[in-house]
C-alpha cells in the first residue's frame, strides 16, 4: 500500500498491510525543533537548516529523509509551501541551536524575552528566557466583548494571528491561484496522506478571546450570550470552509479541526453542556466539510474525552487525536472495546508524559508494541505519539519508538 492507501484503509476500518504512521502530519504529532536537531545528528543525516514552521510551539518541519527513514505515511498541506530560502530567516532556538523561522513571523527581542506581535503592533505572545515555547499574553475580550468585532479579535490572538506556512504566501489578489498550485504540486510529488489544517476551533477560540476562566464563566452564567458568540464563529468558519475546500479539497485526504475539550481527569465541560452548545455547531461544520469534498474529518482534542466520544461520533467525526492515554477514561483497551469500528484513534501509540522522555529505548519499544497490539487490530488506528515530541526527549528514544513499529 501507499501511505495514502494505508491511512484511508485504517480510517475505513480495514486492516492495512502495516500500521499507518503519522509524524509531523499536523501540529500535534510533530517534534520540537531542539529535539529535531539532535535527532538528525543522532541519525547521522546530512546537515540541513532546522526550520521552525510553528513559531508558537517551536516545532520543526520534518524533512523527507526523516519521513522516509521512519516510514511515515502522512504529510501536512503546509509542506507544499515556503520552499524557497527567501521565505526563511535565521533565528536561534532557546538552547542556542541555529535555526530558521518564517520571515513573516520573526519574534522581536526585548529584555529577557522574545515577543511576537500582531499586525497592529500589539504584543500577543511572549517567550521568556529559559522557556521553550510562546505563551499567549493578550485576550481581546477579557475586559469587554464585541461580537461584531470577532474577526478583528482573531487578528490579536496568538493562535490565529501567527501563521504557519503557507501563511501570507496565499494572500493577495493572486493568493487563490498560489494556494491551488502549491496543493496540486504536493499531491503530485507524494503518495502520503495529506492533512489540511483548518482549525475551526469553537471551545478554544472562546478561551483565546475571553481567557479560559472568563469563557467558562460565560458558558455557565450567560449561555445565550455564549451561543450568540459561537454562532458568529460558525458563520465565519463556514465561509472560510467554502473557500478552503473549493480550492484544495481535491488535494487533501483529511481535514483537521481543533478543540481541546479535555483535562487530565475528564472533560472541561459536562457532556450535557457539550450537547447543548457545541455538538450542533460541530455537526454543521463537519457535515459541510464532507458535503464540499471527499475528506475524512479529524478533531484534535487533548485530555480525557471518553464521555464525549459518543456525541463527537454522532456529530460526524471520523478520527480523534492525540488519544491522551494517561487521562481518566482514556485507557486504550477500554477505548478500543467501546468504539471499535466507530472512530479512528489517531494517536495513543506512545505516552509522551511518562515514557518517551524518561524510559530506556528498550522500555519505549516495549510500550509501543503493547499499545499497537491493542489499538491496531481491525483498523481504526493511525500511530502517533501522544502529542509532540518535546525538546528534552532523547533521540535514541524517538528512534526506538519508530523502530518498534517495524
Amino acid at each position: 500500500m501507499t501511505g495514502r492507501e494505508r491511512v484511508l484503509a485504517a480510517m475505513n476500518f480495514h486492516q492495512p498491510d502495516r500500521v499507518p504512521i503519522d509524524f509531523g502530519g499536523h501540529r500535534s504529532s510533530g517534534i520540537a525543533a531542539i529535539a529535531y536537531a539532535k535527532l538528525r545528528r543522532w541519525l547521522d543525516l546530512p546537515e540541513r537548516p532546522i526550520r521552525v514552521y510553528d513559531p508558537i510551539q517551536q516545532l520543526a518541519a520534518i524533512d523527507d529523509d526523516v519521513l522516509d527513514r521512519f516510514g511515515v505515511d502522512t504529510i501536512e498541506l503546509g509542506r507544499g509551501f515556503a520552499l524557497d530560502d527567501r521565505d526563511w530567516a535565521d533565528w536561534p532556538l532557546p538552547d542556542g541551536t541555529p535555526a530558521q523561522m518564517p520571515v513573516w513571523a520573526l519574534p522581536e527581542r526585548e529584555e529577557g524575552q522574545w515577543v511576537l506581535r500582531s499586525r497592529s503592533g500589539r504584543a500577543i505572545a511572549k517567550m521568556p528566557d529559559g522557556a521553550l515555547y510562546f505563551e499567549q499574553c493578550h485576550w481581546p475580550f477579557l475586559e469587554h466583548d464585541d461580537l461584531d468585532r470577532i474577526a478583528e479579535a482573531a487578528d490579536e490572538i496568538m493562535w490565529s494571528a501567527v501563521a504557519s506556512p503557507p501563511g501570507p504566501l496565499i494572500s493577495g489578489p493572486d493568493g487563490d491561484r498560489r494556494f491551488v498550485e502549491g496543493a496540486r504540486r504536493l499531491r503530485q510529488r507524494t503518495d502520503r496522506a495529506i492533512i489540511g489544517l483548518f482549525g475551526g476551533n469553537l471551545f478554544e477560540f472562546g478561551q483565546w478571546c475571553y481567557r479560559m476562566d472568563r469563557f467558562l464563566m460565560l458558558l455557565a452564567a450567560e449561555p445565550a450570550r455564549a451561543a450568540e458568540f459561537l454562532d458568529r464563529c460558525v458563520d465565519r468558519y463556514l465561509a472560510s470552509l467554502e473557500r478552503y475546500l473549493s480550492l484544495v479539497g481535491p488535494y487533501i485526504d483529511v481535514i483537521l479541526f481543533g478543540d481541546d475539550l479535555g483535562m487530565q481527569n475528564g472533560p472541561q465541560i459536562s457532556p450535557a453542556m457539550y450537547r447543548e452548545l457545541f455538538k450542533p455547531r460541530h455537526a454543521r461544520l463537519w457535515r459541510r466539510a464532507k458535503e464540499l469534498s471527499d475528506v475524512k474529518v479529524m478533531l484534535h482534542s487533548c485530555g480525557g474525552i471518553e464521555s464525549l466520544l459518543p456525541d463527537l461520533i454522532d456529530a460526524g467525526l471520523d478520527a480523534v487525536n492525540p488519544v491522551q492515554i494517561t487521562c481518566t477514561g482514556m485507557d486504550a483497551r477500554s477505548l478500543k472495546r467501546q468504539f471499535a469500528g466507530k472512530i479512528t484513534f489517531w494517536g495513543g501509540g506512545c505516552d509522551t508524559r511518562d515514557v518517551l522522555g524518561s524510559a530506556t529505548p528498550e522500555e519505549v519499544a516495549e510500550h509501543v508494541r503493547r499499545q499497537v497490539a491493542i489499538l491496531n487490530p481491525g483498523g481504526g488506528f493511525v500511530f502517533q505519539q501522544v502529542h509532540n515530541v518535546l525538546a528534552n526527549v532523547p533521540p535514541e528514544n524517538v528512534a526506538a519508538m519508530f523502530g518498534a513499529l517495524r
